[in-house]
């Protein structure tokens, strides 16, 4: 199994401050002038930044450790060192950032722009000039800078969608992300094909922002627990604006036709039972396979009875899509623009 860049574990130092510098002033008239060495240039801030450009966690999957630079050494005739400039880390939007043992949430990076500051730099040293006093007029020494302080991060990531799919394996999650919008994700016929979230762009002739809407790899029994692909992929669904419970109907005992569902709510429930109360609407995907003789509107008639809008589709084929599409443009239409997180 591929291991999946939604969450990791990083260094990060901020760089060491510059040395003071001992120095004297020099000059024809004035061969042993006053102290005149001056402060070291603090080290570079290790900063995270919120970026748009960036979706999963992969730069950190080859590189685990960063470094700011470190400042400059002071100079003589009293000039300060060089500070050492920030090293800016761009990381995607819903980056949440903890400690690795405690897991104290540090910060949470989910607009655009927004930063996070996670090692400071050290101070510059004090050069000799600091030094003089009246018992002290001629100090031969000088500070050396302070080391940047370094910490070991835990990076999770939570997708910013506003539709999550969610259904078991081959419900047939894929196919319809791909059907619904221009995502090239990949389709197969065993379980967990898909081993991390895919995206897709929901767009309409008269909106201009697309909705978002990203597949949550299948849930299987015990997913909260970790079983499976576990709940590393559950977190992602918590900032979603809508559910799309998806299910495969040519698989549902027309005798407990609700059977499917109440184990996907069961895993949800039991990681989050916020997630029980998100806005939703219940897909039933594959009836281009379904017998002749299969009592599709009985089942139907048992999820609407849950109180959720209904759908049959066969993402393979298309059938039921534009009308699924039109519903999905005018529930996002009528949400809050930010659902709850705690």
């Amino acid at each position: 199994m591929k291991s999946f860049p939604d969450e990791v574990e990083i260094t990060v130092r901020g760089g060491n401050g510059g040395a003071g510098s001992v120095s004297f002033l020099r000059s024809r008239h004035k061969p042993q002038g006053r102290p005149d060495g001056g402060t070291g240039g603090n080290g570079g801030e290790v900063i995270l930044e919120a970026s748009s450009g960036s979706r999963t966690l992969s730069l950190f999957k080859r590189r685990k450790i960063f470094q700011a630079d470190k400042g400059g050494r002071g100079q003589s005739r009293d000039r300060h060192g060089k500070n050492g400039p920030p090293l800016i880390i761009p990381v995607p939007l819903g980056t949440l950032v903890y400690h690795p043992e405690t897991r104290e949430l540090l910060g949470e990076l989910l607009q655009p722009g927004e930063r996070l500051l996670v090692a400071k730099g050290g101070r510059g040293g004090k050069g000799n000039a600091h030094f003089v006093s009246s018992r002290l007029r001629s100090p031969r020494f000088a500070q050396p800078g302070e080391k940047g302080e370094e910490r070991r991060l835990r990076l999770e990531l939570q997708i910013l969608a506003d539709v999550g799919l969610v259904g078991a394996p081959n419900a047939g999650k894929t196919t319809l992300l791909k059907a619904l919008t221009a995502s090239r994700a990949r389709v197969g016929d065993f379980p967990f094909t898909t081993l991390s979230p895919q995206l897709g762009a929901l767009t309409g002739e008269v909106v201009q922002e697309p909705l978002i809407l990203a597949e949550i790899p299948g849930l299987i029994p015990g997913a909260h627990l970790g079983k499976g692909l576990g709940h590393r992929f559950l977190r992602h669904i918590k900032r979603t604006r809508l559910l799309l419970m998806v299910i495969d109907l040519s698989g549902v005992d027309p005798e407990q036709p609700l059977a499917p569902l109440k184990l996907l709510e069961a895993e949800m429930d039991a990681f989050d039972p916020g997630l029980a109360l998100r806005p939703r609407l219940m897909v039933l995907n594959k009836i281009d396979l379904l017998p002749a003789d299969f009592p599709r509107d009985t089942v139907v008639r048992a999820y609407e009875g849950r109180g959720w809008r209904t759908f049959t589709v066969s993402a393979k084929s298309g059938a039921g899509i534009e009308a699924l599409r039109e519903a999905l443009w005018a529930e996002a239409a009528r949400l809050e623009p930010e659902p709850e997180t705690d």
